[in-house]
């Protein structure tokens, strides 16, 4: 354990961080940059006093539990996580579940792309990211829960709007079996999420046939490059279908794009302008 360095990391990273962001109250007499420690402790669920020795480089060593509170009080990445761990002398064990923070320029590069239709995928399928296009092209995400934005549980549970699988998708069973080899994958990864541990049993008890795909144990990726959606608007789209990954958040963008000047690409130009508004009129 070396106590000099651990005072200083969580002495930097207390710093950076404001009340805002962990949603607390400024204040007017704040004479410290960021949080100050009786505030992470209470993040953190341990003791004022334990975390202020911790700082002040005479706190005994902390244990893997303590480590986990104090790097999410911190809001730490993977890679600050895994440091922390290391500067207190005990390895860092498993990310603790998938990430679901998106980086900025991940987020920028969505809406630089306003002829192609992208999403960013976390390790279990959840739509945490997607620009208008997806939005035209999909479903607006943002009108619908968390929940309904997983597309591992809407292949497999539903619903299924319009009698409508996954939009329409032509490879709509292929995807429900890809989606189930990537989400095993992800359960070794993370074997201590009780999130992905939930996603799981609900899909092998709701979900014949991804109980037996889970019983399986196939891990391989069998990639679809090309793709057709049904959409109910402008009927259908023909896609290519190109994967992106995010190795250092465990995530995936997902991009669509039509062929320049064919029917396809014309219909994603006409989604476009329409966006996720209904193209019926009132006489």
């Amino acid at each position: 354990m070396d106590r000099a360095e651990l005072a200083g990391f969580l002495r930097s990273r207390r710093e950076r961080i404001t009340p805002a962001d962990v949603g607390l109250p400024a204040g007017s007499r704040r004479r410290t940059p960021g949080l100050r420690r009786e505030e992470v402790a209470q993040l953190a669920f341990i003791s004022t006093e334990y975390y202020t020795r911790l700082e002040q480089a005479r706190g005994p060593q902390p244990s893997r539990e303590v480590l986990v509170q104090l790097a999410r009080a911190l809001r730490l990445a993977d890679a600050e996580r895994d440091h922390l761990h290391h500067l207190a002398g005990v390895p860092p064990g498993p990310p603790p579940g998938p990430s679901r923070e998106v980086r900025q320029s991940i987020l920028d590069l969505l809406h630089r792309l306003p002829d192609a239709a992208a999403v960013v995928l976390s390790a279990t399928y959840e739509v945490i990211a997607w620009n208008h296009l997806a939005a035209a092209l999909l479903e607006d995400f943002s009108a619908v829960s968390r929940r309904d934005r997983n597309l591992i549980r809407r292949a497999y549970l539903g619903p299924h709007r319009e009698g409508r699988r996954l939009y329409g998708v032509s490879d709509a069973d292929e995807f429900a079996r890809t989606a189930a080899r990537h989400l095993r994958a992800a359960a070794a990864r993370y074997p201590g999420d009780p999130e992905l541990t939930a996603l799981v049993a609900e899909l092998r008890s709701g979900s014949a046939e991804f109980a037996r795909l889970w019983d399986a144990h196939e891990v391989t990726d069998r990639p679809t490059l090309c793709k057709t959606f049904a959409h109910p608007l402008v009927g259908p789209i023909a896609v290519a279908c190109d994967v992106l990954d995010i190795a250092d958040r465990d995530q995936r963008v997902i991009i669509y794009t039509a062929t320049p000047g064919s029917p396809s690409e014309q219909a994603l130009r006409l989604l476009a302008v329409i966006g996720t508004q209904s193209m019926e009129t009132t006489g």
